[in-house]
């Protein structure tokens, strides 16, 4: 026997099989376990026993421990008894059988050191008891389990109505949220719909305003216009007028100016509002026009001791943009700065970067207060005590045309030292990677692969927007151009298909409008490179 092993007993019959099981429980006690793990040790080793008799066999059972469990080793003399086995299992924390050797063991408590000589005489001193005396003892534990048992029910039962009665209190909570979640719903569904009517009526002033400005603004023109005529011929000097008459139909002709004036931004900001202004995209040359601007601007500085630089140094020689409203927004600008400049510079300088151009208007005048400079872009609004005329409706009309040309508008400025007004376009041909073309005009494919030259670095021309799905599934697209009409897949449908992230240009023969997934739509009869370059440029600077 060796130090871990506490004592021997063979098993022949049913006395033996008692004997076994009163050995495992004493040695499960004297290790400490609790008492439910002792009574399933003394229920293993008598199911293995009890087995191994009925099947005619011997068992030589060995009690022992090692440093952290109960070990108990069955030798039997023959094959190991699998129904014993199997209630072995489900009783100990790990049964192994190799050959005719059955090893069991059963954890015990942590940081218990039992007196191993005390244990092993305990051991020894058993005396094998009768059936009845050990039928008495299973009978005790089998009442003890049942106790455990029905207390353990009881238990349950309480915590089923515990829980039984917290489940009320969540029901009621989750009822009491729920009407209180609809009841919001409510209140922002109706929120969202007055919202609505309130966009709408907004949008329809709106409409309403801009048509009255444009309905206004062109019945005022003409008997303004007819007004100045009249002042003119009456300020002939053969009209034969004396001074005091000359001098009022001077008032009136400036006055009327003045009038016509704010007639004409009326106009220009209604047309910019309600997107009736069509940017028409040209390579524009620069130099020239400077050079125009230069002498509309030079008159209005004519009576004062100011000096108005419009430099061309470094400028490029031509730049995509509209001519016209480029003029539009620096002619702003250099009368304004000259308005509001009573002596001094006013300077227009050019500069180039990287993919844009910077065009940057300057003057020396009386500012603008570092709180007032968003407002000024206002309609309508003039900063408090700058007393130099207009209907500051200039700065919010340049902003705007900028926004068309892709550009944007931005002032500093400090009170009584000037104000720097910076214009920063895009500069420089469009460059995409892969376009698909799906059109199944043949023709009008190859007119949009000449466009495309030297912006495109591959083209993929389709006949169908099947065609397309599959060379955008197939390839790495980075634009494609659609027309809306085309046989099987039709336009809207292959932009209904496309992946989010991909930009799409109808280019289409119909006078109808984009539909929701299109960045831009252009009209084939309208076509132009530059046109097309413009609208390119503006998309792909738009998804990055």
């Amino acid at each position: 026997m060796t130090d871990d092993e506490f004592a021997h007993l063979h098993v022949r019959d049913l006395p033996g099989v008692f004997a076994a099981r009163r050995l495992g429980r004493e040695l499960a006690a004297g290790l400490a376990l609790e008492q439910q793990d002792q009574v399933r040790v003394a229920t293993a080793l008598s199911e293995i026993c009890r087995s191994t008799v009925t099947a005619g066999q011997t068992a030589v059972i060995a009690f022992g421990a090692d440093q952290a469990s109960l070990v108990v080793t069955v030798t039997v003399d023959g094959e190991p008894p699998k129904d014993g086995m199997v209630a072995a299992t489900r009783l100990m924390d790990t049964v192994q059988a190799r050959g005719k050797l059955i090893r069991m063991t059963k954890r015990r408590p942590p940081h218990t050191a039992p007196d191993k000589r005390v244990l092993r005489e305990q051991l020894a001193a058993l005396v094998p008891e009768s059936s009845l005396e050990e039928l008495r003892r299973q009978n005790q534990d089998l009442i003890a389990a049942l106790d455990d048992v029905t207390q353990q029910k009881e238990q349950l039962l309480l915590l089923n109505a515990e829980l039984q009665e917290t489940n009320r209190g969540v029901m009621a909570l989750y009822s009491e949220l729920s009407d209180e979640l609809e009841q919001t719903n409510r209140g922002v569904v109706a929120l969202y719909r007055e919202l609505d009517e309130k966009s709408e009526e907004l949008r329809l002033a709106s409409e309403s305003k801009n048509r009255f400005w444009a309905n206004v603004s062109h019945e005022l023109r003409t008997p303004l216009n007819s007004i100045l005529g009249l002042t003119r011929l009456l300020a002939d000097p053969e009209g034969g007028l004396g001074p005091e008459q000359l001098y009022q139909v001077d008032l009136i002709r400036n006055s009327t100016g003045t009038l016509l004036t704010l007639v004409n931004d009326l106009l220009d900001v209604a047309k910019a509002e309600s997107g009736q202004l069509v940017i028409e995209p040209a390579e524009v040359s620069l130099p020239a026009l400077l050079a125009a601007l230069r002498g509309l601007v030079r008159p209005m500085a004519e009576d004062k001791p100011v000096t108005v630089v419009v430099s061309a140094d470094g400028v490029p020689a031509t730049i995509l943009t509209d001519e016209m409203a480029l003029t539009a927004i620096l002619r702003n600008l250099l009368s304004n700065a000259i308005k509001y400049t009573d002596s001094g510079e006013v300077r227009l300088s050019v500069g180039t970067f990287p993919g844009r151009i910077e065009i940057q208007v300057s003057d020396t005048g009386t500012g603008i207060p570092a709180g007032q400079l968003e407002r000024v872009f206002e309609e309508f609004y003039q900063v408090p005590g700058a007393k130099r005329g207009g209907t500051g409706l200039g700065l919010p009309y340049a902003r705007r045309l900028a926004g068309l040309l892709d550009g944007e508008l931005t002032l500093t400025s400090e009170a009584g030292r000037g104000t720097t007004a910076v214009l920063s376009l895009p500069h420089g041909t469009p460059s995409v990677g892969t376009v698909v073309i799906a059109d199944d005009d043949a023709a009008f494919r190859r007119v949009l692969t000449a466009m495309l030259t030297g912006i495109a670095d591959r083209l993929i021309e389709t006949a169908d927007g099947g065609e397309a799905l599959a060379a955008v599934t197939a390839t790495s697209a980075d634009l494609i151009l659609a027309d809306l009409q085309m046989p099987g897949v039709d336009g809207k449908t292959l932009l209904d298909r496309l992946p989010a992230g991909l930009p799409a240009i109808v280019i289409t023969g119909h006078d109808e409008p984009a539909p929701p997934r299109a960045a831009a739509l252009l009209r084939k009869d309208e076509l132009t490179r530059e046109r097309l370059a413009f609208t390119i440029r503006r998309v792909i600077r738009g998804t990055r």
